[in-house]
């Protein structure tokens, strides 16, 4: 209790600068984080609509985290009423709160930029959001949490953006410096790899690659709006590779039968194979599309976490035009 009460005096000492650290209502296991000296974020404060999900768009750093609760029997109201307890006693004001079909559901979810599965599982049938301010003007923080869990843990994701400070940001000179040319025998600088690099890598070393960041309805092949890294970097790596063609092989877990699940996973491989023609201007002779069903699990259909990794679509490296008979 003592370093509860501590915590807590810290956070209201100096609200502007102080980061959110959440006390959890029994034990919890960090899955993941990410931090960005200076980004973007739009930070939901409304209910999802048709017209469009309400949005603070926000500027400054940018750190998010997850947690798994392990065991915990708490609902997910009670956790959060925990966590919303400590923001307002640490001076935090709500801006905005709701719960799964009050939020939005599954458009709600699929709008909010959360790290992704497995680190953080949301359950589309029992989430509940809240939004959150601390200070005024420019030297505001702005948090978004999101609580839910599965049949055996409790999941909470914290997003939480305020001013980037002058040590947060990396600095670079205004201008190049000038260097001599290369002359014979100088060591060979390594060149900044992209994301494109990356993917094209693991597509040469291993044959194949998961997109894990893609979103779809659950048992559904329609693919979430939204911009994916995984895609943006696949068609920029056939952009540059005219010649190379790719399989997209969807997968999905135990749940059903094959014959469907096959037909399912063949139809999300479809939508992310129209995405990257149509959204991204990838020939479509550089494209294939299949489904394998549930035949090949890369973890136990025995937990949602292991479910949650099976449903996925792979890139799977196929010949070069010049190797087609």
């Amino acid at each position: 209790m003592r370093a509860v009460v501590l915590a807590l005096a810290a956070l209201v000492a100096c609200p502007a600068q102080a980061e959110f650290a959440p006390l959890f209502p029994g034990p919890a296991t960090p899955t993941a984080s990410r931090t960005e000296p200076m980004a973007s974020y739009r930070l939901p404060v409304g209910a999802w609509r048709p017209e469009g999900l309400p949005v603070a768009v926000l500027e400054g750093a940018l750190r998010q985290s997850a947690w798994q609760l392990p065991e915990i029997r708490l609902s997910t109201l009670e956790v959060l009423m925990a966590l919303r307890g400590q923001l307002q006693g640490a001076g935090w004001t709500v801006l905005f709160e709701c719960d799964t079909d009050a939020c939005g559901g599954f458009d709600f979810r699929y709008e909010t930029e959360l790290l992704p599965e497995p680190e953080m599982h949301v359950d589309l049938s029992d989430f509940r959001y809240l939004a959150a301010r601390l200070g005024e003007g420019g030297a505001a923080r702005h948090l978004g949490l999101i609580v839910s869990r599965s049949p055996q843990a409790g999941f909470v994701h914290l997003t939480e953006i305020g001013p980037a400070t002058a040590s947060d940001l990396p600095l670079q000179p205004a201008m190049a410096p000038m260097t001599a040319p290369q002359q014979p025998g100088d060591p060979i600088l390594p060149q900044p790899t992209t994301a494109s690099d990356e993917i094209g890598a693991q597509l040469l070393a291993r044959g194949a690659v998961a997109l894990d960041d893609l979103a779809f309805e659950s048992g559904a092949a329609v693919l979430a709006q939204g911009d994916y890294a995984s895609l943006a970097a696949l068609a920029g790596w056939l952009a540059a590779n005219p010649g190379q063609r790719i399989a997209l092989v969807g997968h999905t877990d135990a749940t059903g039968g094959l014959a469907a699940n096959i037909a399912l996973s063949k139809r999300r491989a479809d939508a992310v194979r129209a995405r990257l023609v149509n959204g991204h201007g990838i020939a479509a002779g550089q494209l294939e599309a299949e489904g394998a069903g549930w035949l090949a699990p890369r973890a136990p259909n025995l937990t949602p976490e292991g479910r949650a990794l099976n449903r996925r679509v792979e890139a799977v490296l196929l010949t070069t035009e010049s190797d087609r008979p």
